[in-house]
């Protein structure tokens, strides 16, 4: 903990509201800091995964009013952004909240840094547009990247304020900003489909929903620009430059396998890769938001504490795992009944691709919060080195795949991503001194309820008369899948899985639950 652990619950406290109640453990930093860090985890993922069933309700019928070939156009269209934006961001924001407090002028400093970068890097997105257009040969993708180039520049005004927001933990405020801007979004994109403006839909209804959050974060937190010193914002530049290069190989090795689908297979194969990458990953984006937003602020807090880390890592994985692996393999089980029921039968050629890559996403969602911790103790030069690994690793699994079309593709994700990860849990595990045993245990419960689900799963579709109505038959295999795997980690594993239920409906009730991540 820090010299002043209890200055720091306090802060977290104020910060978050936490009742009169909580405020007598005060003298235990440890037990209030889990208390809280449950409480804006559950908060958060509470209102993320009820913003996003209507996120997928409107991204359902968008889908079906809109072509394979629309979203391949739009999927090309930002598929530079995330490289601009961490070019322009510099790994600045991330810096803000991971290092110690910071001065006005410093802040005011890094801010003008960021606007400056993102005015190159908007300049530099104009200046692309048309050889970017001509190398897949896609005319209307020159004035899309324009479009979307402004994104990058608002990015870079809004990374200080949104950084300092994070910082004092306004989760609140940030997922209600969250909610807002993505329904009316995802309204917008629904109007613009249905109003017959293609791929225009996705970029405009996106770039409405963007240009109101930054808005509203710059009315909320307003920043001010002074002229930078190296000598006075070198640490935050150093370590915010580890993050970035490896944002940087995150996103190029997350991206190239759109790249590859794109270039070899045409935008028809990239709009159907590109959907089955989002359907598959949409649980994992809920748990990397969590990830993203709420959890290192507060590894930040303790980063000098490995054994209250140890805690963190094992009672995070255990409720990220409960959540994403049934949604995940869940989805795989009925993709093949799902995608013809409720997409048409112009995107069945995704089904094979969308089981493989739920499968993977469900192992990759416990890997998210590893990194988090590798940079908390000081290691992110270590996750910097990874990512650049995975970017010289997966380009070719994704290329060789690509001859096995779409499908292939996403094989590459599933046998070149353990050659990544497999060095990133080594070197986390000795970071803080965990245990494979511990971790496995903490993954009990969730692979307990799945091994069971999904023979059963499989023995409904045997077992159903395959003249029921479709829609029938996804209901019952739904149905049985969520009950067997509630049924077999209460059976096999309920007093953890009572822990942990207990633990999330308490913090976001309010009150102080029995168990805290100590207990996990």
């Amino acid at each position: 903990m820090s010299a002043n652990p209890s200055a720091e619950v306090n802060a977290i406290l104020k910060s978050e509201g936490v009742p009169e109640l909580y405020k007598e453990s005060v003298s235990k930093p440890q037990a209030v800091l889990d208390q809280s860090l449950v409480r804006s985890v559950a908060w958060n993922a509470a209102v993320s995964w009820a913003t996003q069933i209507v996120g997928w309700l409107v991204s359902l019928e968008v889908m079906r009013l809109l072509t394979p070939r629309d979203f391949g156009i739009a999927a090309l269209a930002v598929i530079l952004m995330p490289f601009l934006g961490q070019i322009a961001g510099l790994g600045i924001p991330r810096a803000i909240v991971a290092l110690p407090d910071f001065t006005e002028n410093q802040l005011a400093q890094l801010s003008a840094i960021n606007l400056t970068m993102g005015s190159v890097c908007f300049l530099l997105g104009l200046a692309i547009a048309k050889p970017f257009a001509a190398f897949f040969r896609t005319p209307p993708l020159a004035a899309l990247v324009v479009v979307c180039s402004v994104g990058v520049l608002l990015s870079a005004a809004t990374g200080v304020p949104r950084a300092l927001l994070t910082k004092e933990r306004r989760f609140r405020f940030l997922s209600t900003l969250g909610v807002s801007t993505l329904l009316l979004g995802s309204a917008t994109v629904l109007i613009l489909a249905f109003l017959g403006f293609g791929y225009w839909a996705l970029i405009l209804g996106n770039m409405t929903s963007a240009v109101i959050s930054h808005a509203v974060i710059l009315c909320v937190r307003p920043f001010k620009l002074a002229w930078p010193r190296l000598n006075c914002v070198r640490e935050p530049l150093r370590f915010g430059w580890h993050l970035s290069i490896s944002t940087l190989a995150f996103n190029a090795y997350e991206r190239l396998d759109n790249f590859v689908a794109a270039r070899v297979l045409g935008e028809s194969a990239l709009g159907l890769y590109g959907n089955a990458w989002n359907l598959a990953n949409t649980p994992l984006e809920q748990v990397a938001s969590m990830v993203t937003v709420v959890v290192p602020s507060y590894l930040a807090v303790v980063r000098d504490d490995v054994a209250l880390l140890r805690r963190y890592l094992y009672g995070l994985t255990e409720v990220i795992s409960m959540a994403a692996f049934p949604a995940c393999i869940g989805l795989a089980l009925v993709a093949r009944e799902c995608v013809p029921l409720i997409l048409g039968h112009k995107w069945d050629g995704m089904v094979a691709a969308l089981q493989v890559l739920s499968y993977y996403a469900a192992f990759r969602s416990i890997v998210a919060v590893l990194p988090k911790v590798l940079t908390a103790v000081g290691n992110s030069g270590y996750v910097m080195r990874n990512d650049l690994l995975a970017l010289a690793i997966l380009p070719f699994a994704f290329y060789v795949g690509s001859y096995r079309g779409i499908t292939g593709i996403a094989w590459g994700w599933v046998v070149a991503y353990p050659l990544v990860v497999l060095p990133l849990y080594k070197k986390t595990f000795a970071s803080i001194g965990a245990g494979i045993a511990d971790y496995v245990r903490a993954l009990r419960p969730a692979l307990t309820g799945t091994i069971v689900m999904i023979p059963a799963v499989e023995l409904v579709k045997v077992c159903v008369d395959p003249s029921w109505r479709l829609l029938y038959r996804v209901l019952l295999e739904v149905a049985i899948g969520a009950l067997v795997y509630i049924g077999a980690v209460f059976l096999f594993q309920r007093q953890r899985a009572v822990l942990v239920i207990q633990l999330v409906a308490k913090s976001l009730s309010g009150r102080s639950p029995r168990a805290d991540l100590a207990t996990l």
